[in-house]
């Protein structure tokens, strides 16, 4: 099997030579496809995910943050390509992690941000990103943050927690099982929580308070940061938590802990992989809230924990990336470094953010952010390095989205998939190895409503739901929700400031027909 597909994978990477030599456009530049080099385009390259968590375009200095550096993330973007028309799928984390790692649009199965006590939101016996890697060969991880559910409907936090990833197709999982702000606080290791003291079982509610843990809206003088009432149930290490959590004292994590916790299990991984390729997707938890960064990065960026829990996230990617070159991986390494979804400021926890970012925008220019239709809230930093790789180093204004990532892996590595795999992503690999080639013609995005992005037009759908009470409270976000069309041309209005629906009807109607058409795809 192994020889098969290692036939395989060297036919599609020396036609992927080819293909690069021939789709960049007509330069003064020689591409250099040397011997050597194409030798080393053939050897299986290993994959890394860095996907951050609420992390802005202007949220990085290679993006024009100037308040304060990210130094290991540019170093990245020195040695690959930045782009500046990336997306994630969708302007929130568990719809846009759902469709990257499957291939499809997340509205196909009413993905959305999840409590944290789900059942897992992806069937575990189709086929998914991680799997394909495994058929491949790729040993795989996933460690970070999770928020796709676990379990089939009831989770036993004292027993094996299934199906969850490695059911997907990781071989090994270290997970903070939802989120930051969410119960349980506890990781989860393949199917067990750690540390877990069996005399001390664990139970978890989102309908009523249990257990005799202090919550904040009675123990407000506990507390490291206060928060709205939704963020005012469990305390655990002086954070009020959404939800209820009994028992499990033993197991609790420590929030200033994450950033080693979390590098030195995927360290762990690396090192024990190293001789074979590999697959590791680092979903973080930086930089959602609740922000509380380890004392190495308190008080260090000039703007309050959000600035700080950009630091320890940039901080974390050099930790990883600065062991992939001591081993002598990183030149055969292909590392994605970008975003789930757009920034946020104020998002339960009354932490500053917004108070102390100074000139700081997080959206880098752009309109919206976090949860809204508009560009920010999911055009994000995207940098793709992979010095073995044919690229052409550089900017890209290449229309990507995450979803992506799927067939174009499957095209890295050589691995077929099936007609009804993956059917919303594409291959454009090209894209990823090449600053000059070209992405998507036609891209959809998901928030509270689906927008379509053709060329330099922006088309988002009329909104004929019922906003969410807390999304309406979000005063400071403009989600973009209306009950007529929005059309804008980003050519000449970036920011999305004028709305010209009306002025050319038919280009809606197109659009629209476009969007329908997606959505009726099977």
């Amino acid at each position: 099997m192994k020889t098969k597909q290692n036939i395989l994978f060297l036919a599609v990477s020396f036609s992927l030579i080819a293909t690069l030599s021939a789709c960049t456009e007509p330069t003064n530049k020689v591409v250099d496809i040397t011997p050597a080099k194409a030798e080393a385009v053939t050897k299986r390259p290993n994959v890394v995910i860095f996907y951050v968590d609420d992390l802005g375009y202007g949220d990085i200095s290679r993006y024009g943050m100037t308040t304060t550096n990210t130094p290991n993330v540019d170093a990245l973007a020195a040695d690959g390509i930045s782009f500046t028309d990336a997306h994630s799928s969708a302007a929130t984390c568990t719809p846009s992690r759902y469709s990257m790692l499957t291939g499809q649009y997340a509205f196909r199965n009413n993905a959305a941000i999840l409590p944290g006590d789900a059942p897992l939101i992806i069937d575990h016996t189709k086929p998914t990103l991680p799997k394909m890697f495994q058929k491949a060969g790729y040993k795989t991880a996933v460690v970070g943050k999770w928020h796709l559910g676990l379990g089939d409907g009831f989770v036993d936090w004292n027993h094996d927690v299934k199906p969850g990833p490695i059911e997907l197709g990781f071989d090994y999982s270290f997970l903070m099982p939802a989120t930051g702000d969410r119960v349980p606080t506890v990781y989860l290791e393949n199917h067990n929580v750690v540390n877990l003291d069996p005399n001390d079982p664990i139970t978890v509610s989102y309908e009523g308070r249990i257990g005799n843990r202090p919550v904040g809206t009675e123990s407000p003088e506990l507390l490291k940061q206060t928060a709205d009432l939704q963020h005012s149930a469990t305390i655990v290490n002086g954070i009020s938590r959404i939800g209820w959590m009994a028992g499990g004292k033993s197991a609790e994590w420590v929030d200033e802990d994450f950033p080693f916790v979390f590098t030195d299990k995927a360290i762990d991984f690396i090192q024990q992989n190293k001789d074979q390729p590999f697959m590791l997707y680092f979903p973080f938890h930086d930089i959602h809230v609740p922000r509380v960064p380890n004392k190495m990065f308190a008080g260090k960026s000039g703007m309050g924990p959000r600035g700080d829990a950009i630091l320890q996230m940039d901080w974390m990617t050099g930790r990883i990336v600065d062991e992939l070159k001591e081993l002598g991986l990183y030149d055969n390494t292909l590392i994605v470094f970008s975003s789930d979804n757009g920034p946020v400021m104020d998002d339960g926890y009354n932490d500053q953010a917004e108070e102390l970012r100074g000139e700081h925008d997080p959206a880098g220019g752009f309109r919206g952010g976090k949860y809204s239709a508009y560009e920010a809230g999911t055009r994000v930093p995207m940098i793709v390095t992979y010095p073995n790789g044919l690229v052409n180093k550089g900017e890209s204004t290449a229309l990507i989205s995450h979803i992506d990532f799927y067939k174009s892996f499957a095209a890295l590595i050589g691995q077929n998939i099936e007609k009804d795999e993956a059917i919303d992503s594409q291959n454009v690999l090209p894209a990823l190895l090449d600053n000059q080639a070209k992405g998507r013609d036609l891209m959809l995005e998901e928030s509270f409503t689906l927008a379509i992005r053709q060329g330099k037009w922006k088309y988002i759908a009329p909104f004929d739901g019922t906003t969410p009470g807390w999304l309406a409270n979000k005063t400071a976000i403009e989600n973009g929700l209306q009950l007529t069309p929005q059309l804008f041309d980003l050519s000449n209005d970036s920011q999305e400031q004028n709305n010209i629906a009306d002025k050319f009807p038919n280009k809606v109607k197109e659009l629209h027909a476009q969007l329908e058409a997606i959505k009726t795809l099977n």
